[in-house]
């Protein structure tokens, strides 16, 4: 394959998780070879054709057993989320690039390294997982990760607001404190692990950022307002709830003016 939607509709048929992650790496590496290219006629799959493995099994977030961090199968729990998390947002990373023609090229290599990474992140946790002696599927998961994802498949603003610019963005949040959480346990493992997922999430959500802007520019609308329009259309109760970790945020593109109005709730 030399078409980076060739490989987009390849990784969503397959059904094989390995063979899923050996494509997301092979279409990355082709890409620095100066082998892809990046445009084409055929017809965009409909967001519900996209399928996923059957196991894990999905549930609902109300459903979802509480399990804390100072026990083994607790452990094993959170980095199973964390496993879906990242396993769900190399499906994310496909899509923005696949559904949405016609844009720069360096629009579609960003999101190819941001497949490329999130791929690494899974692998990462599910070997850490499997050292817990238990595999990616082996405990239900979230089901509502994907559903921003059906949510905004018509439109690349509303689809960058609220995926990288939200739901991603909510873990440059929370993974400080859980790493703090891994310190005091004395998982040296777990706060590498989790250090390297930050960092590169900084740069995923500051990549939503650029491009969240850039489209908006595009199309004559001021980005910080169709920010704060499109989180109260879509955000159930209107807008995330807190703390926000400023300085990362600021990192990865948001401005003051926005982190205030997140923060005024």
């Amino acid at each position: 394959m030399k078409n980076i939607f060739e490989y987009a509709e390849a990784f969503f048929r397959q059904e094989n998780i390995d063979e899923k992650l050996k494509l997301t790496h092979q279409a990355w590496q082709a890409n620095l070879a100066g082998e892809l290219t990046f445009s084409s006629d055929l017809p965009v799959l409909s967001i519900d054709q996209i399928k996923f493995p059957e196991r894990p099994v999905l549930l609902a977030p109300r459903q979802m057993p509480r399990r804390k961090l100072t026990t083994p199968i607790g452990i094993a729990a959170f980095f199973h989320a964390i496993a879906h998390v990242e396993f769900v947002a190399i499906y994310l990373a496909w899509d923005i690039l696949y559904r949405f023609r016609d844009l720069p090229k360096r629009y579609y290599q960003d999101w190819l390294r941001v497949a490329d990474e999130e791929a690494q992140h899974f692998e990462l946790i599910r070997t850490h997982l499997r050292g817990l002696q238990f595999e990616y599927g082996d405990l239900p998961a979230h089901s509502g990760l994907w559903d921003h994802a059906r949510d905004t498949a018509e439109d690349l603003p509303d689809r960058l607001a609220l995926v990288p610019r939200c739901m991603e963005a909510r873990g440059l949040d929370v993974t400080p404190a859980l790493i703090e959480k891994f310190k005091l346990l004395g998982d040296e493992a777990s706060v590498a692990l989790l250090t390297r997922i930050l960092t590169d999430e900084v740069a995923h959500v500051e990549r939503g950022s650029y491009w969240f802007k850039f489209i908006c520019l595009q199309r004559g609308f001021n980005p910080e307002a169709k920010y704060r329009e499109l989180i109260e259309e879509y955000y159930v109760g209107g807008k995330p709830k807190g703390p926000f970790n400023r300085d990362l945020r600021k990192k990865a593109g948001f401005s003051d003016d926005e982190i205030d109005w997140l923060e005024n709730q």
